[in-house]
């Protein structure tokens, strides 16, 4: 049995080269499972780091019951350490926070209020920290997704998001698919909400992205969304024989 069965959320915290951060981490998240809503638990994927990262999850899940990880072979992107973790969740919920903190797993609290309603919820970075070009690409980048998809989304990349697992697990993942979580969930016609969270400079570490992945890798990503929304597949049974009572 999967051991993330036992609990209804399961955090995804994807890391590639976050050594700095991993015992912060371990900290708050700590800290988020003691007051949490829901029984909840951690699972890390290791994206192939170089550094000591993945020493540093072990051990933080040897000192913890409630901490899990994956480690991937190889580094393959942060789309698909989320693909690897939600095929790896047992949970009712998932959710998703990034190794850097500069949202708060606190706020995982804000989201479980609604998320029996909505298939996603996700949050809104309020006050953002991040400097001035990554503040402007980010709006950019936001305003074209949302004119290519329609997903009224107001911030896609706030990484702070819970999703039911059922519906998670039936997101067509390709490169870049974590730009548009919201566009997806609304494809199986899924309802998305979206709460203000608070957010902070990162502390450690280094950001992973810059002006061309920022811009350039988004745009293609909606060219490569809108041919899949055109080919996406969404069925419901109305009813069948098949299955037998307990």
């Amino acid at each position: 049995m999967n051991k993330t069965s036992q609990y209804q959320l399961t955090v995804i915290v994807p890391v590639f080269n976050e050594e700095g951060n991993i015992l912060r981490l371990e900290e708050e998240l700590t800290h988020f499972l003691q007051i949490a809503k829901v029984p909840s638990c951690i699972l890390f994927v290791d994206d192939g780091s170089k550094d000591n990262s993945a020493r540093l999850i072990k051990g933080t899940c040897r000192r913890h019951a409630d901490f899990f990880y994956l480690g991937l072979t190889r580094n393959s992107g942060l789309s698909a350490a989320l693909k690897a973790g939600i095929d790896h969740t047992g949970s009712k919920y998932v959710g998703y926070i990034d190794a850097d903190l500069q949202t708060s797993p606190e706020d995982f609290n804000l989201l479980l209020e609604d998320v029996e309603n909505y298939e996603l919820v996700m949050g809104i970075r309020s006050g953002r920290k991040d400097s001035f070009v990554k503040n402007i690409s980010s709006r950019i980048a936001n305003s074209v997704r949302r004119s290519m998809t329609h997903d009224g989304v107001a911030d896609t990349g706030c990484p702070l998001k819970i999703m039911h697992t059922e519906n998670a697990k039936r997101i067509p993942f390709f490169t870049g698919m974590h730009r548009f979580l919201p566009a997806l969930i609304l494809l199986q016609n899924g309802k998305v909400k979206q709460i203000p969270v608070r957010h902070f400079k990162r502390m450690a570490g280094k950001s992973k992205y810059n002006l061309s992945n920022r811009l350039v890798g988004p745009l293609k990503d909606c060219f490569a969304y809108r041919w899949m929304k055109k080919r996406y597949i969404n069925y419901e049974i109305a009813e069948n024989n098949l299955l037998t009572e307990a």
